[in-house]
């Protein structure tokens, strides 16, 4: 159990990331908006085919080259978990770094699977594995309206101003947070203050005896 509860605690993430996504697909229309607390806050059924943001990679085999560098990323963060754990350093630094795996795996499990078992890969990819939609809900609307074509990257498209995002997001957001925000104490280093010399009291009393 000395390494495996980090491990946990990335298992229970997602579960659960899974459990809300299939729920939210199962339950809602692709679009469908649910208010959850005044107008702030809303469960919006959408899929990004992409990166954060809505961002995606122009090339044919762009998704494919996407899902496995998030596979790959997944399998280094699982890796590192147990080095760290090995190293013995401070376990709010481990358990962070268990909830962004849990996060990077949540992703991944859409990118990878979704296009077979939700079919809702995109009409013109080459094959539905690898080129599942991760599937989001959570929205906070602040803003959300069409972007001047001018604009870099996101031009011409509908953007939101907090994107919807997932409970992977979330994980992976609040366990980067927790390192920026502690990242003192989570790599501060240890400086062991040099013993003081232990004093020879034989040479004190000889001294005091010459005075």
């Amino acid at each position: 159990m000395k390494y495996y509860k980090y491990y946990l605690l990335s298992l229970v993430v997602i579960i659960l990331d899974q459990v809300v996504k299939l729920i939210v697909h199962f339950n809602m229309e692709l679009g469908e908006e649910i208010v959850v607390f005044g107008d702030w806050f809303k469960i919006h059924y959408t899929e990004n085919p992409g990166m954060a943001f809505g961002i995606q990679i122009e090339w044919e085999y762009g998704k494919f080259l996407l899902t496995f560098f998030r596979l790959f990323a997944m399998i280094a963060i699982g890796y590192y978990i147990l080095v760290l754990a090995r190293k013995q350093v401070h376990q709010g630094l481990i358990w962070c770094v268990a909830l962004i795996l849990a996060g990077a795996i949540g992703n991944v499990i859409d990118s990878t699977f979704y296009g077979v078992l939700l079919n809702n890969a995109p009409a013109d990819a080459t094959t539905p594995w690898f080129h599942g939609k991760v599937v989001d809900m959570f929205y906070l609307d602040i803003w959300s309206g069409y972007v001047a074509d001018w604009v870099p990257v996101w031009g011409g498209k509908h953007l939101f101003l907090w994107p919807i995002f997932n409970i992977a997001d979330a994980s992976i957001f609040i366990g980067v947070a927790i390192i920026l925000l502690m990242q003192k104490r989570f790599f501060a280093e240890d400086q062991e203050q040099p013993a003081e010399p232990a004093k020879d009291e034989s040479i004190e009393t000889e001294v005091k005896t010459a005075d």
